[in-house]
């Protein structure tokens, strides 16, 4: 690990040699300066693989790490074949915030009036990426600012129900204004947050979740994930009363 201090970035070449014996061989590897996208993107394959499992293929899954650029890109990355999928789990823990709130809850509260039926293609919901059933979101304490907005409004929208603990309870936003002589930058609040069936509520107090459930260290320990498993039952449940939208069948063509 010292030989590759100060390497991040850069072609490094290594030799490694067989564990049975044998020949060397030469690869040349670009050592990253942090791991830590990588080993969020394996956390969220796993979450993913986890709800395709539980559910049988039935439901999709999506983790919105913050309410920003990479976010947004998070959540699109997935989106179209998650949402295609009977019905979908929003998992926000850990939001960092940010202001695309409005965007995520506006692909979350899409709901398919038509389809678009391509020739030789795979039918396409109208409008686009609209979920084709029940919608549940996954929250924790560490769902903050947008990420605490984004549930609220969820909530308020009859989206879906927030299941998970209550969120973080910060949305007043700050702005930088002064830079004192020794470079400090002083921040003050600036923007406050009311919301329909909240008030100012939010702040200092967070959202509450429709079902409280709570990850308990010995569940982390254990590699059990009790909230998204309650999430997974939900959805589920609400399959069985309200079947998922699907395409209809097209005139002149007998089934397969």
């Amino acid at each position: 690990a010292p030989l590759l201090v100060g390497t991040a970035g850069k072609p490094v070449e290594l030799t490694v040699a067989p564990a049975g014996g044998g020949d060397p061989r030469h690869v040349v590897v670009v050592p990253l300066a942090d791991e830590e996208a990588l080993r969020y993107h394996d956390w969220v394959a796993g979450r993913r693989a986890h709800v395709h499992e539980k559910s049988g293929g039935r439901l999709g899954y999506l983790h919105v790490p913050d309410m920003v650029g990479s976010g947004w890109a998070q959540l699109h990355r997935d989106l179209g074949t998650e949402i295609a999928r009977e019905g979908l789990v929003v998992d926000l823990r850990e939001n960092r915030g940010g202001h695309t709130s409005q965007l995520v809850v506006e692909k979350l509260a899409r709901r398919i009036v038509g389809w678009d039926l391509p020739r030789g293609m795979q039918p396409q919901s109208y409008p686009l990426d609209a979920p084709r059933g029940p919608v549940v979101a996954v929250a924790d304490e560490f769902s903050g600012s947008d990420g605490d907005i984004v549930n609220a409004a969820i909530k308020a929208l009859g989206i879906g129900p927030v299941v998970g603990t209550r969120t973080w309870g910060g949305v007043v936003g700050i702005d930088s204004r002064y830079h004192l002589v020794d470079g400090t930058l002083v921040t003050q609040p600036r923007y406050a947050f009311w919301l329909e069936g909240y008030g100012w509520d939010v702040e200092n107090h967070g959202v509450d979740p429709d079902i409280e459930v709570v990850f308990a260290p010995q569940d982390h320990a254990a590699g059990r994930d009790p909230q998204l498993d309650k999430a997974i039952a939900v959805a589920l449940d609400a399959l069985a009363t309200t079947p998922a939208k699907t395409p209809p069948p097209v005139p002149g063509r007998t089934a397969e």
